[in-house]
């Protein structure tokens, strides 16, 4: 069975409305990113999130990426700190996972972990995707665990399509994934990604750890 494919930055009105509901009903769709591909669903469906585990066949011992829309929606899920708020002020929306203490409302998407990864990303399709939503999206990248990342629309397709409820590509995308800094204490870089080390050092006024 083909699963419906709706390109993210076209959406229309009647397109937009499937894809919410498909969202709201536990499903998981495949799309685009500002950095690369990703399967995505409702951070707090845990039957949702089973699923993207079980097609990614990604190790449960590794956390998902939490994605909002503002600052103010992380702000609501976590401890918010002085580190933070440099980091989400020079590179929100853009490609950098902040790793932060969920307060009383975040706590439920923790799942075993101490903090969650939370990132404003700057695709606009996936930015008014997010607008749209009453809750935040938990994602990964779209590939087998241990697998090269996938960036072209074509591969996203052959690995999603029939395992997925929905594919909202984009096509051709960076091959570089978001940089991961833990700034629930002194800041840690856990991944070099698109941001460099020397230029998140610049900004946080730390050497990273």
């Amino acid at each position: 069975m083909n699963t419906p494919i709706f390109p993210i930055n076209t959406l229309s009105r009647e397109q937009m409305g499937e894809v919410k509901k498909v969202l709201c009903a536990g499903g998981v769709a495949a799309l685009a990113t500002d950095t690369v591909y990703g399967l995505a669903a409702n951070a707090f469906d845990e039957a949702a999130i089973g699923r993207i585990y079980q097609l990614k066949k990604r190790p449960q011992t590794m956390a998902l990426q939490i994605l909002v829309g503002t600052v103010e929606q992380a702000r609501r899920l976590v401890v918010w700190n002085e580190w933070a708020e440099r980091a989400a002020r020079a590179y929100w929306p853009g490609g950098l996972t902040l790793i932060l203490r969920p307060n009383e409302t975040g706590v439920a998407l923790r799942r075993g972990f101490e903090g969650l990864g939370l990132r404003v990303p700057g695709h606009t399709g996936l930015q008014k995707l997010l607008a749209e939503l009453d809750f935040p999206l938990a994602c990964t990248s779209a590939n087998a665990h241990g697998c090269p990342v996938i960036t072209t629309e074509q591969e996203l397709i052959s690995f999603a399509n029939g395992n997925v409820d929905l594919i909202l590509p984009d096509g051709d995308l960076s091959a570089c994934a978001s940089s991961v800094v833990d700034v629930m204490e002194s800041p840690r870089l856990l991944r070099e990604g698109c941001i460099p080390r020397v230029q998140l050092e610049k900004t946080l006024g730390c050497v990273l750890k």
